[in-house]
């Protein structure tokens, strides 16, 4: 596991954004939350996904690996300081604002977080590309200025990069993997898709019809993740 980048693929330029489902943006902004309400989940979620970047970076097997996974971590974080910082602008208490959504995300985190680093990895790059595609459509329903600071903060491009070169490397160094991970991505999506639906706060019956596109499209989007590792979704 010595040389992590010694091996490189072309990559798209932009692995978070290939084809970003805008279809997607488009319905979810009918069903944004309240401006505080999406600020506490957004808030906790980013600290959930910062958590999951600092196991990776516990558990990477070279310095290499750790140092490149910090780039994977500080983004998740400064979006967490960035939201906590609205609601503050907004007289709320962050704490409070983040109490609701705790028990759940911390619940889902336990979930998704693998069994070793290679699990690990998969969990920071197939999980946060979702949520990340799934809250910046959110975003779209919120006001103008807020919008354009969500979208700011929500810009894994650099993070994804860093991610798949890793993933790759580690397919590259032993195909065995493939299967493995290629299975653990496919229980992932399920999990993540029961956390974006808990953030529509639409009734899963009365609102089917007007969120089975939204996630269609967002499947579609982590169906391209996986195929640019080479894995089948």
């Amino acid at each position: 596991m010595a040389g992590w980048f010694r091996r490189r693929r072309d990559l798209p330029a932009s692995p978070a954004r290939v084809n970003e489902p805008i279809a997607a943006r488009l319905a979810l902004a009918e069903l944004t939350p309240p401006a505080t309400e999406y600020l506490g989940l957004a808030a906790y979620l980013e600290l959930t996904l910062f958590e999951d970047a600092g196991r990776a970076i516990a558990l990477a097997p070279t310095t290499a690996a750790k140092s490149a996974l910090s780039a994977v971590a500080q983004p998740h974080l400064l979006a967490h300081e960035g939201m906590v910082a609205e609601l503050r602008r907004r007289g709320r208490d962050p704490v409070g604002a983040m109490e609701p959504h705790r028990r759940d995300l911390d619940e889902y985190r336990r979930r998704v977080e693998g069994q070793d680093w290679f699990e690990a990895i998969v969990t920071c790059y197939l999980t946060a590309g979702f949520l990340t595609d799934f809250f910046r459509g959110l975003a779209a329903g919120l006001p103008p200025e807020l919008r354009t600071r969500m979208e700011m903060l929500l810009d894994i491009r650099e993070s994804q990069r860093v991610l798949t070169e890793l993933l790759l490397a580690a397919i590259d160094g032993n195909p065995r993997l493939a299967a493995r991970l290629a299975m653990w991505g496919r229980r992932l999506v399920g999990d993540t898709m029961l956390v974006a639906r808990g953030a529509l706060g639409v009734g899963i019956v009365a609102g089917q019809e007007r969120i089975e596109p939204v996630f269609t499209e967002l499947i579609a989007a982590h169906t391209r993740r996986m195929a640019a590792l080479g894995l089948t979704a």
